[in-house]
């Protein structure tokens, strides 16, 4: 069962949280991909219940029911989830982002070092003008053109939006069986987002081509990478520098897999996070 509470912020802002609860187990907060409402991985509930681990989740600022955040970064969701973690009594817990969660659960990491014992990516970006990076190789012209529109400024960037363009992802094979099969969890999650307009896809696009506000470099904790080499919307090579770049970082790619067919890796890397000798000491 999934509690859904709104939690009121010190400026004022309100945070849509998502719980499964179970004080006796390891939190792990889920971070969204772009467009997304927070709710945690129902496909993964199995697994975590298995390993004993707990889901905790939030609407991203402009999403769902949290108050949009103006000119939010990467590294400002390290403030929200604190102010969560510290709601429902959490001192320590992971962090797990799919796709443009990636950046956000790296950020925890990095600005959260003495709470977060583990982080796990799945088809996550690098940081925009990443040294020895060419950001944009690989990735599907629409995400392409969604981006650069982005680093463009927020004016060029919802004129793109208004302008009716449709992006196209062009998933793969393995991509579109999982989407008919568990991964159909994602038509309750991108649904409600798109409904609500493109505020929140155009803050977090705007998030990811400015400076995040900090550096994966400053990720002490584990860091697990899970990519599909098939990826177009975030190319494996966005995976392979954020492998060099965190300290305590491993890397899994997979050949056959893209953006979506990845997470049927999840439950492996979910293992992995229960075993990192930090977690198996809590509560």
């Amino acid at each position: 069962m999934v509690t859904e509470t709104d939690l009121r912020l010190a400026d004022g802002r309100t945070v849509h949280v998502y719980d499964t609860g179970g004080a006796d187990r390891l939190p792990v907060f889920w971070h969204h991909g772009t467009p997304n409402v927070g709710a945690p991985p129902a496909p993964l509930f199995a697994a975590a219940d298995r390993l004993g681990l707990r889901w905790v989740s939030h609407d991203r600022p402009g999403y769902g029911g949290s108050t949009p955040l103006p000119d939010r970064d990467v590294a400002s969701v390290a403030g929200d989830v604190a102010a969560v973690a510290d709601a429902l009594g959490l001192d320590r817990f992971a962090t797990m982002g799919h796709s443009g969660g990636g950046p956000h659960a790296l950020a925890c990491g990095a600005l959260l070092a003495d709470r977060v014992v583990a982080v796990v990516v799945g088809a996550g970006l690098a940081p925009y003008g990443a040294t020895g990076l060419d950001w944009f190789a690989g990735m599907v012209p629409s995400g392409v053109a969604a981006l650069r529109a982005a680093a463009a400024g927020r004016a060029v960037k919802e004129a793109h939006e208004a302008s009716g363009v449709e992006y196209d992802p062009q998933f793969t094979e393995a991509d579109l069986a999982a989407l008919h099969a568990e991964w159909s969890w994602f038509d309750g999650v991108v649904g409600p987002a798109v409904a609500a307009g493109p505020d929140g896809s155009i803050a977090d696009d705007l998030a990811y081509v400015r400076p995040w506000g900090f550096d994966p470099a400053d990720v002490a904790a584990p860091v697990l990478l899970v990519h599909g080499e098939r990826d177009g919307i975030a190319p494996v090579a966005h995976a392979r520098w954020l492998a060099d770049r965190c300290p305590a970082a491993e890397l899994r790619t997979f050949p056959d897999d893209g953006h979506i067919s990845v997470l049927r890796h999840a439950e492996p890397a979910l293992e992995w996070l229960s075993r990192r000798p930090a977690s198996r000491r809590l509560p």
